[in-house]
């Protein structure tokens, strides 16, 4: 194992780090845009941006309709049971998912409703990538879903559902044969466990349309997500965009709805230790925006739900491939992406529901040793100077768990 040491450095087993920023492309070279369509003039109507599946039918009075909260008026002794095996298993309601409608309808949306999309440069197409392991059947299939109703036919190229090696048998077999009958639908499998980064990696490299859009497997696309997404890379091609993420109750699994108008908008942020986190976003940044469908700058962002151009993707090196399963991802994103020349950005009229969950339900070997691991070697590719502050922070941050690290610099 090698050790790189300063007479102020903590001992940390970083490996051979390579100068990946000195590997980066001129970034202030000319940018060709690859959104030159030969479009007419004008705006996209709303035939043209009408979704790929129609959504059925669903009355009003259905549970968790309209994105309200799950009631179910007397349980069972068995179907108590049923409730805490689901929760314990998957740390939101599965029961209550199980239950609510694979289609739901949460409603239309009452912001941004004159905002139009020129044709010219046109909207360029996209690839849904959803990476999930052993997530619950009715989750995963209300994610899918949710994109299919709501993403506009001409836009959609693909849904990819990437497997990190699920042990659920509901998720094998009767999954490939399911989608299937989806067609746009298609399954990528890992044969062993190897976590986020890599699963995503898979899906990047098999997805065929001009624009990567990640979804976790636990979401649901309120109706116009999509297109602003889309329409800002477009216009910027080195944004990297997400949406207004909002919450859907780990328990009732209530939709919070954005409201019009609404001023008090969060951005990504991170401490010294390198932990993400939320903040209000100041005032500078709110005189700058005209208005509410201006993106919101952000330093850092939540890394669950993006989209970006495939091909500066891949100009900027994509992610670190030598980070492991999960943690500290999204921050090595934000950063490569500031430092390769792109923006980072939130759309506000871009919105997406996310259960959050208060803890993991699933565990992978060593995982606050390899958490640790993927924060050093962000901090030693990304950081300069600034990593000392990083190795500084207590408690135990800068002992010797972080493993053998060979970072591969490109970007």
């Amino acid at each position: 194992m090698n050790y790189t040491a300063t007479p102020h450095s903590p001992r940390l087993p970083k490996g051979n780090v390579g100068k990946l920023r000195g590997s980066i492309p001129d970034q202030t070279a000319m940018f060709t845009d690859p959104f030159v369509h030969k479009c007419p003039p004008g705006f996209y109507s709303k035939q043209e941006l009408r979704p790929h599946l129609q959504r059925p039918y669903q009355d009003r009075w259905e549970p968790g309709a309209d994105g309200k909260p799950f009631v179910w008026r007397s349980m069972t002794a068995e179907e108590q049971k049923e409730e805490s095996s689901g929760f314990k298993k998957n740390q939101f309601n599965q029961f209550a998912s199980d239950r609510i409608s694979l289609h739901r309808d949460l409603g239309k949306d009452t912001r941004c409703l004159k905002q139009k999309f020129l044709r010219r440069p046109g909207l360029p197409t996209t690839s849904v990538i959803i990476v999930f392991h052993n997530e619950a059947w009715s989750a995963l299939l209300r994610t899918v879903y949710s994109v299919l109703h709501t993403a506009p036919a001409a836009l959609l190229t693909e849904i990819l559902l990437v497997d990190d090696a699920s042990t659920d048998d509901l998720l094998k077999i009767p999954l490939d044969e399911y989608v299937q009958e989806l067609r746009i639908v298609r399954v990528l499998r890992q044969t062993e466990r190897k976590g986020l980064i890599t699963a995503r990696l898979m899906g990047a490299q098999a997805a065929q349309g001009e624009v990567l859009t990640f979804l976790d497997s636990h979401c649901e696309c309120f109706p116009g997500w999509l297109e602003p997404l889309l329409a800002r890379i477009a216009n910027e091609p080195r944004a990297v965009v997400s949406p207004r993420i909002t919450s859907i109750d780990n328990r009732s699994l209530r939709f919070h709805k954005p409201v019009p108008e609404l001023q008090n908008y969060s951005r990504g942020n991170f401490d010294w230790r390198l932990k993400f986190g939320w903040e209000r976003v100041p005032d500078e940044e709110k005189k700058r925006r005209k208005n509410e469908t201006y993106p919101i700058r952000t330093p850092t962002f939540a890394g669950g739900l993006f989209s970006i151009l495939k091909s500066y993707f891949e100009q900027i090196g994509s992610y670190d491939d030598q980070m492991e399963f999960w943690g500290g991802e999204n921050l090595e994103m934000s950063f490569r992406v500031w430092q390769c020349g792109g923006l980072l950005e939130i759309i506000p009229c871009s919105v997406v529901g996310h259960i959050f969950r208060k803890k993991s339900p699933h565990r992978f070997p060593n995982g606050s040793t390899i958490i640790l691991r993927n924060l050093v070697r962000l901090a030693e590719v990304w950081m300069d100077d600034y990593k000392w502050i990083f190795y500084r922070r207590p408690p135990k941050q800068c002992g010797n768990k972080a493993g053998h690290i060979m970072v591969v610099q490109s970007c």
